[in-house]
């Protein structure tokens, strides 16, 4: 299996931007299941559009089930199973940091603060992004395009995406909403430094009390457990790939005592790591 750090580069479909849409008759590269495998860590984002049929994607080793009028996002660095089948009609598109980074404006919903990848759309708004998709399948089937009508309309993608996801009367300029965003980031940032609640909140310039109700409001976790989680998720995902021994493992994720990473990995997951990674060998 090769690595899928190059894919978006070999594979573009723009001369400028790391950018790719594939749809039921458009975009497919025959083999690439053989070259590249089912299952990988992405290196960029990935939307799945789901617009008749559905798909089982395994992201980070939970399954999602992508119906009509469905979208699944899969973040950077996530452990992505590709479905056996893949519905219908659909779009994927695939686009790295640098397009992201060339965009007007941040869209929260990449940072998933309420923990799920999968997006409901009404009618009317599965018939807009599916206008969307049609054009940005248009401007990408010519390899010169304007990079700006690409990013143009990959900006809109983004935009009811993002309305979608926090629809329901949550906004992602609330106060609190938006101070959780900013704890998810410092914690995603500083993963491996082991930052204390402490120190966490006095970055987020709230106390401590403040910060543990607005975590445990979003997540239904403390804000130990959250970060505890996040490493024990990330110890998954690298355990998935790596042969790295536990002391090798534990060291990476920033623990000074290997044995007490190990400890805390099966009450968190229910089993040891060489358990855990016996269990991935047989799937």
């Amino acid at each position: 299996m090769q690595s899928m750090e190059s894919f978006l580069d070999r594979y573009k479909q723009n001369s400028k931007l790391s950018i790719r849409i594939v749809s039921p008759t458009f975009g497919h590269v025959p083999g690439i299941i053989d070259t590249y495998g089912r299952t990988h860590r992405r290196p960029h984002y990935f939307l799945v559009f789901m617009m008749e049929g559905a798909a089982h994607h395994n992201v980070d080793l939970q399954q999602f089930d992508v119906k009509s009028n469905e979208l699944l996002f899969v973040l950077p660095h996530q452990i992505h199973e590709l479905p056996g089948e893949h519905g219908i009609n659909y779009f994927k598109l695939g686009f790295d940091a640098h397009c992201l980074s060339l965009l007007p404006t941040q869209y929260p919903f990449l940072i998933n603060p309420f923990n799920n990848q999968k997006i409901q759309f009404t009618p009317s708004a599965a018939a807009r992004l599916k206008s969307i998709y049609e054009i940005l399948l248009n401007l990408l089937s010519q390899i010169n395009t304007s990079s700006e009508l690409i990013l143009a309309h990959l900006n809109s993608l983004l935009t009811e995406i993002n309305s979608a996801y926090f629809s329901n009367d949550k906004n992602p300029a609330d106060d609190k909403l938006s101070k959780y965003i900013s704890f998810k980031l410092l914690v995603e940032n500083n993963l491996t430094d082991h930052l204390t609640v402490i120190e966490i909140a006095e970055k987020l310039a709230i106390n401590t009390n403040s910060l543990y109700r607005m975590v445990k409001h979003y997540s239904g976790l403390s804000p130990k457990e959250f970060i505890t989680d996040r490493l024990i998720l990330e110890a998954k995902r690298r355990l998935y790939y790596s042969e790295s021994s536990i002391k090798e493992l534990a060291y990476d994720l920033g623990f000074n005592d290997p044995e007490y990473f190990a400890r805390l990995f099966k009450k968190v997951i229910g089993k040891t790591i060489s358990e855990f990674v016996q269990d991935l060998s047989g799937n």
